[in-house]
């Protein structure tokens, strides 16, 4: 394109604050520091483009930008429509690389301070992490459709019916925040009236399946020897399971920021308590040593590991290693029935104890021990002993002497 003043007049102009013609259509605007404008008339209207700042674009790219804009208005494209439209694209394809957990995040960080209730709002990120984000966490938004909803919510619709309830019911809070904040477009997948209402079994009506019986404690000695001539991640979380009586959530989310390893102390934060309170977990030397085995092959802050990229075991890996062993009519959260029953017919601790052991808070006694401490010194020696009666070699041989020496 032919120049209508040099480099120098050009460079002369920024000393004149204003609005000054370079060349046809481009013109230099020194008002406020200086940037290149390409002005043009369309539909008998003046339009005006930003171009660049001065000292990034030279005098000669502006003319090139000019030359080729110009011929786009020749052809009846708009530079600044086309331009607007290409933003909008390219804002669509940034919310599409928003993930259904960086949305999450998010959301929750937004909103919990409506949050009044503890216990719920630490079901929030641990109801997500333990159903949800292993199969759409790592998903774009945008991607979330009905069979993925469903996917999420179908193994655990009957089984867990409330729970599963409360899952749907975040799940469509959290797309229908990714819609009004435009990750999102279309209808809420995860809405339940006039869809997913054809889909899922009411909830009110759903039938409750016939729960697994927990292994008797006389024959769980047996079981954990078995269990112990397994190799695998998901065996020792269930033998740590075991030994703890933790429930299978507590597992699965536990880091190594929460164990003391001096102390033989596992500390889990009330964000991942199903009562929202802090819980000590005395642990027994088996524990330990399952502890100290996976240190060696520590690869992220989870102490049990999964497959995915700096997350830990996913929510069935206990359950299928239960599998493995041929025992798929045991359920992971039994073996804390089979914990309590043996500490009510087979020992001397008092039932505080007890409860205090599995994280219940059912009464006022259990609520006056944890003002008294947690019963902490007590709950050791009955971990120390449940770890030993779970290393017998025999259980109905050995638990009279449990019996004796627990009280």
């Amino acid at each position: 394109m032919k120049r209508d003043l040099t480099v120098r007049q050009v460079a002369a102009l920024l000393r004149q604050p204003g609005l000054h013609r370079a060349s046809r259509n481009l013109y230099l605007d020194t008002t406020s520091g200086a940037s290149w404008i390409f002005r043009y008339m369309l539909n008998g209207e003046p339009h005006y483009m930003g171009l660049g700042p001065y000292d990034l674009v030279s005098y000669d790219e502006a003319l090139d930008f000019v030359w080729q804009l110009r011929r786009k208005v020749r052809e009846g494209i708009n530079p600044l429509a086309e331009r607007r439209a290409g933003k909008v694209i390219a804002k669509l394809e940034r919310a599409r690389m928003m993930t259904f957990r960086d949305c999450a995040v998010t959301y929750i960080r937004a909103k919990s301070s409506e949050w009044t209730n503890s216990r719920h709002a630490a079901q929030w990120p641990s109801t997500l992490e333990a159903y949800v984000y292993p199969v759409i966490g790592d998903l774009p938004v945008q991607e979330i459709d009905t069979a993925l909803v469903v996917k999420v919510l179908e193994p655990i619709w009957l089984a867990k019916t409330e729970t599963a309830s409360r899952v749907r019911a975040r799940i469509e809070a959290i797309l229908g925040w990714a819609t009004a904040r435009g990750f999102r477009r279309g209808e809420n997948p995860a809405r339940w009236p006039d869809h997913l209402a054809n889909l899922l079994a009411n909830p009110s009506k759903a039938r409750k399946p016939e729960h697994h019986a927990a292994l008797p404690y006389a024959e769980l000695p047996g079981l954990m020897a078995e269990l112990r001539q397994r190799n695998g991640i998901a065996f020792r979380a269930l033998e740590f399971t075991i030994l703890t009586a933790a429930r299978t959530g507590e597992v699965l989310g536990a880091k190594w920021g929460e164990i003391n390893l001096v102390d033989w102390v596992w500390i889990i934060p009330p964000d991942r308590m199903k009562a929202g309170r802090e819980h000590r977990v005395p642990l027994a030397n088996g524990a330990v040593e399952i502890l100290e085995l996976m240190l060696t092959v520590r690869i992220n802050d989870f102490v049990f590991p999964g497959e995915r990229p700096g997350g830990g075991l996913g929510p069935r890996a206990m359950r299928n290693a239960l599998r493995r062993l041929g025992r798929a009519d045991l359920t992971v959260h039994g073996f804390r029935s089979t914990f309590a029953d043996w500490v009510t017919e087979r020992t001397n601790f008092p039932a505080e104890a007890r409860e205090l052991a599995l994280a219940h808070t059912v009464g006022a006694k259990t609520e006056a021990a944890y003002r008294r401490g947690d019963l902490f010194g007590k709950r050791r020696q009955l971990t120390d002993t449940w770890s030993q009666y779970c290393s017998a070699p025999m259980g109905g041989d050995n638990v009279r002497n449990f019996h004796a020496t627990a009280g």
